[in-house]
Formats: structure tokens, C-alpha cells, sequence
């Protein structure tokens, strides 16, 4: 799979979010968070198209994207690359690292040990 650039991100967020666009819609998310030109988004999205990453239905004048790669595929790609470059390896590193960022609501305690339980019991 190709990794998407910071760009190729984003715009991939959105199209995940909203399951197809335009270029115009896509373009509308992104200049409400950050300056950008609408050729620049343009651009970006036929290159997407290029690498595979967005499928593009040109049936009316309007072209319509939809991701092709999968979120979770693009996550646990992104992330075990992550993993192996800036943490040695190391889960646990990671995860702490992550987790001392910014503290964590009660809810996502939960969700996190409900988890770190599951995989307990999955290696008992």
C-alpha cells in the first residue's frame, strides 16, 4: 500500500467520514480548518487517483470520490510503521507515549482496559 502523505490524509479522513464527495465538498471541509486553494485539493485528489487510493465516478459533470483504501488497513499500516521507525518496535512505548499526550477521559480508561482485558484472556 502507498502511504498517503500528511495531505492524502486528510483527505482520506474526510472521504471515510462522509463516504463519497466532490472536490468542492472536500475542498469546503478543508479550507473551514486551514488555508488551501481549491486547485491545490483538485490536484491532490487526482493524484490519489492515480495511486489507487480513491476511485472516481465521472458519470456526471460533477466528479464523485470514494476511498478505496481501507481506514483500518490505512491505520494499522501507518501505525506499525510508526511503531518499527520512532519506537524501536516497542508497543508499550508507544502506547504510553500516547497516552501522556493528553489525559485520557474516564470513558476512554474504560475502553482501554476493556481491551487490555480482552487480549489478556485471548492469551490465557
Amino acid at each position: 500500500m502507498n502511504k498517503p502523505t500528511e495531505a492524502e490524509l486528510e483527505i482520506l479522513s474526510l472521504l471515510w467520514e462522509m463516504k463519497e464527495a466532490s472536490v468542492r465538498q472536500i475542498h469546503e471541509r478543508l479550507a473551514a480548518v486551514k488555508d488551501t486553494g481549491y486547485t491545490t485539493t483538485l490536484k491532490i485528489m487526482q493524484i490519489m487517483h492515480a495511486k489507487g487510493m480513491v476511485e472516481r465516478d465521472e458519470a456526471s459533470r460533477t466528479h464523485i470520490y470514494r476511498p478505496v483504501i481501507k481506514q483500518g488497513d490505512t491505520q494499522k499500516s501507518l501505525l506499525k510503521n510508526l511503531m518499527s521507525t520512532a519506537f524501536g518496535g516497542s508497543a508499550s512505548s508507544l502506547v504510553m507515549q500516547a497516552l501522556g499526550q493528553e489525559k485520557p477521559s474516564k470513558a476512554e480508561i474504560d475502553e482501554i482496559r476493556a481491551f487490555l482485558d480482552n487480549l489478556e484472556n485471548e492469551n490465557s
